[in-house]
Order: C-alpha cells, then sequence, then structure tokens
C-alpha cells in the first residue's frame, strides 16, 4: 500500500532518476573547494537568483543562519515574523550562536509584514538598544507568496533605513511558478536568499544561501565553524542539480492538487476550508470538533497527516490526483463512521 503523507513536502523520496545522477556524480573534498558537482550546484543556483554566489548547505536552518550572521554581528537585532521560521522554527540559532537578538512581528493575512510597523520597531541609535541591521521576509509564507509590488517596496523600505534584506526563501520556486515570474527577479530584491532542495524540489538534502562574494566568502568560513563543511558531497549536490533542472516547473501540479484537496475536503460538512489560503502547495484546514482518532484511522489507510484541531496539508511530487481522491474518500469514511 502506497503511503500518502501530507505533513509536509520534506517529505519526498528521490526518484530513481535522481538517484542515478547521484550514484554517478564526480566528488572531490568540498572544505578544499575542490568538489566539480558541488561547484556547478553553486554556479546554478547563483545563475538562476541572479545573483554573485552560492554556498551548499546541509540544511534552511543552516543557511538562514549563515545569513543571519553574516549580516548582524553580537549585539545587533533582525526584524522578523512571529511565526518565521527565521524566529520560530529554527532552535533560537540567531540567538544562541550569533548572539543576535531578534525582534518578532505579527505576519499579516497575505504573509507580508507591515512596514509601517517595522518602521517602528527598528531601534534608535542609543546604547541601551540594540541595533537593528536586518529584515527577514518568508517566501512562501504559509503557502501564500509575496506579491512584486511588495517585494519592491520592502527593499526601498531596507535602503531607506539603512537595513539589510534576507529572504527566507525556502519555498521560493513554489512562488516564482504561482507567480509566473523567474526566480531571479524575486531574489533581485534582496541582500541574501536561501533556498531549500528539500522541499517541493525532491532533493533528499541541503539548501543553498545565495547572496554577493564577500557574503558568501564569510558564510563559507561560519558554515565551517558550525560543523557544515561536507567532504565528498557532490552525491548530495547531485541531487540538487537534477531538482533545479527538472523538478522547477511540476510545481504547478502540487498547486494543482492543494486546490482539488480543498474543494473535495470543503464538501465535507465536519471540517472548514480556508480556501483564500491555498495559494500554493498548503491546505489549511479546521475540524469542526476535534477527534484524536483521525489520524489513527487515515494511517491505517496509508494516509498521514498532522494532528489537532487545526491541520496543514502540504502536497508533494510523491502525491497525485489519485492519491488527493483516496485521501478524501478517507475522510469520509472517517466521518461516516463516526456519525
Amino acid at each position: 500500500m502506497k503511503t500518502i503523507d501530507l505533513r509536509s513536502d520534506t517529505v519526498t523520496q528521490p526518484t530513481k532518476a535522481m538517484r542515478d545522477v547521484m550514484y554517478t556524480a564526480e566528488v572531490g573534498d568540498d572544505v578544499y573547494g575542490e568538489d566539480p558537482t558541488v561547484n556547478r550546484l553553486e554556479s546554478i543556483s547563483a545563475d538562476l537568483l541572479g545573483t554573485q554566489e552560492a554556498l551548499f548547505t546541509s540544511s534552511g536552518t543552516q543557511a538562514n543562519l549563515l545569513a543571519l550572521m553574516t549580516h548582524c554581528e553580537r549585539g545587533d537585532e533582525y526584524i522578523a515574523g512571529q511565526q518565521a521560521h527565521t524566529f520560530k522554527y529554527e532552535g533560537g540559532g540567531a540567538a544562541v550562536l550569533g548572539s543576535i537578538q531578534p525582534q518578532p512581528l505579527e505576519f499579516e493575512e497575505d504573509g507580508s509584514l507591515d512596514l509601517n510597523i517595522v518602521a517602528k520597531a527598528i531601534k534608535a541609535d542609543d546604547i541601551h538598544f540594540a541595533r537593528t541591521r536586518l529584515l527577514c521576509l518568508e517566501n512562501t509564507q504559509s503557502g501564500k507568496p509575496l506579491s512584486m509590488d511588495y517585494l519592491k517596496d520592502a527593499a526601498n523600505f531596507t535602503t531607506q533605513h539603512q537595513l539589510k534584506l534576507h529572504l527566507d526563501g525556502a519555498r521560493l520556486f513554489n512562488a516564482a511558478v504561482k507567480l509566473d515570474v523567474n526566480a531571479h527577479e524575486i531574489a533581485s530584491h534582496f541582500d541574501s536568499v536561501s533556498v531549500c532542495l528539500s522541499k517541493g524540489l525532491g532533493a533528499p538534502v541541503g539548501s543553498v544561501l545565495c547572496g554577493n562574494k564577500d557574503q558568501i566568502k564569510e558564510a563559507r568560513r561560519w558554515r565551517k565553524v558550525l560543523g557544515g563543511g561536507m567532504r565528498q558531497a557532490g552525491m548530495l549536490a547531485a541531487a540538487g542539480i537534477f531538482a533545479l533542472e527538472n523538478n522547477v516547473q511540476r510545481l504547478a501540479d502540487d498547486h494543482e492538487n492543494a486546490v482539488l484537496l480543498a474543494s473535495s475536503l470543503a464538501e465535507i460538512s465536519e471540517l472548514s476550508v480556508d480556501h483564500s489560503s491555498v495559494q500554493s502547495n498548503m491546505v489549511f484546514v479546521s475540524l469542526r470538533q476535534e477527534n484524536d482518532q483521525l489520524p489513527i484511522f487515515l494511517k491505517n489507510r496509508g494516509i498521514i497527516i498532522p494532528s489537532g484541531s487545526s491541520l496543514r496539508l502540504v502536497t508533494h511530487l510523491n502525491i497525485n490526483a489519485v492519491d488527493i481522491g483516496s485521501v478524501v474518500s478517507g475522510f469520509k469514511d472517517f466521518f461516516k463512521k463516526t456519525k
């Protein structure tokens, strides 16, 4: 029985074609800068995002931390969303390892940060305060792509306030496909961008941090300090190259499957579906009455969902339209059984 895992797009499995290029990848010692496949991945990533250079990292958490540590010094501050990964879901790394203070603000409904509120959060030049150095945005945020007009406004805002601008672009390509723009058009507004290869793009491991030459040089040093200097990493980088060359445009399939899932689940009276939030590959569903037996029932059918009364269901390359039908049938059968 096929397992249909809707918890996240991090659960994707590498395809046979991806495994084949990993197996045959040419490798070297990346800490010496001698792994040709890693070097190629970094070059491809920089070209796609329109930056001077890129750095292969073990995870999105590491890529974001490297960005924070290269933009900020001890005692500096970055501004991010309350629900942003760089603040809430990455172990407090900026504070713990970088001595960088976070200033979290609430996201707006569209996933943006209100720049008027951001302006009020910027600290005055006073010895009592941490020095505000950086604004971090997230794209997509809860599946919502930030508009191109907003990105332009944010870039102008940070220039005006002498801040750097970093994008946690874990799902940047989902945003690009949804907005029908090239990834470099999004990245062009930022001083640095992290992109995850192991979510919707389907690679088993890794992210890239893209920025200018000086920043990436400094990030490479900090990556070593953080234990992220991998040796013959070309086998992993090969998966990233395959993902970038083959799995970007197919993200539109995930978006279509998310719409199908949302519209189908909305027909079930025991569920409430937020249609407005379905803009890429995420569907947010609320149970009108929490039932902890639902995940157990579905798991017995090979369907894995989060627990709780509010569910985030994520479509990805290992889920097709037939699987969506199986998921919907599973939900319907559960509620029919419990009536």
